[in-house]
């Protein structure tokens, strides 16, 4: 108990911007399993923004804004910033040096900020078109659940780009960990929106990052934070526009 309670601490204290210390003797690595446990927490907070605005009367739309806003400011942007950059560098970089020059750059170009408008508008307008505040709250919750459930196999299947920063630090997850948040958040998904909706989310997620894959190592021949960060987005984007479509 006392290993779980320490890596659910260090999958806090890296995820949120929650005032939770991380142990000076955690290892995110082996901590992975934690993240879709952390991802459901993100949700239920969200949720339960969505839950009073609506309380408040205030319409759909903006309950569902202030939903989608609350989660980004729990995270830090941690997973906004690292899909800007990846948009950046990506779209603005001819050669694999200066796409991940430009993923280092704290600017923000074109690129970037469409990406973060194209991500906050689909994830807003999902959740705003769900019929009341207890499916919006299942649609959250599986969606920052399932979402963070897939890095760790990401990050085993798909070798770092370089040999600093943040994904590189971190290190690759063992087979044990990432097993286990790939089987929570397959959980989350069914429990939240049904074995069926939730089954074809997770279908959709695997092939968005099996798209992602073959994608960065296409262009900076591996995975960076950055890329793991617009992996979160685009996974959660395909679980709340399933659930919009289907529930």
């Amino acid at each position: 108990m006392g290993g779980i309670t320490t890596e659910l601490r260090t999958g806090l204290a890296f995820c949120t911007r929650l005032p939770v210390t991380a142990p000076e003797d955690g290892n995110l690595a082996q901590a992975a399993w934690s993240f879709p446990v952390v991802g459901a927490l993100i949700g239920a907070l969200g949720a339960a923004v969505y839950w009073l605005a609506d309380g408040l009367s205030l319409p759909p739309f903006v309950s569902a804004t202030l939903a989608v806003a609350a989660t980004a400011l729990i995270t830090g942007c941690l997973h906004e910033d690292g899909l800007a950059d990846t948009a950046d560098g990506f779209g603005g970089g001819a050669t694999r040096e200066r796409k991940l020059e430009i993923m280092r750059d704290s600017r923000t170009g074109a690129y970037g900020a469409i990406a973060l408008i194209v991500s906050f508008m689909l994830r807003v307008g999902a959740i705003a078109s769900l019929a009341g505040p207890g499916l919006a709250a299942a649609a959250l919750i599986a969606a920052h659940a399932g979402a963070r459930a897939g890095l760790p196999l990401f990050m085993r299947a798909v070798p770092n780009a370089r040999g600093d920063g943040l994904s590189s630090d971190v290190g690759t997850p063992p087979t044990g960990p990432a097993s286990v948040a790939a089987l929570l958040g397959l959980l989350a998904l069914m429990l939240c929106l049904g074995v069926g909706t939730g089954l074809v989310a997770a279908l959709l997620v695997v092939a968005g990052l099996i798209v992602l894959a073959r994608l960065c190592l296409r262009q900076i021949g591996g995975q960076t934070g950055d890329v793991l960060g617009a992996v979160e987005q685009v996974s959660e984007i395909l679980i709340v526009l399933t659930a919009a479509a289907l529930l």
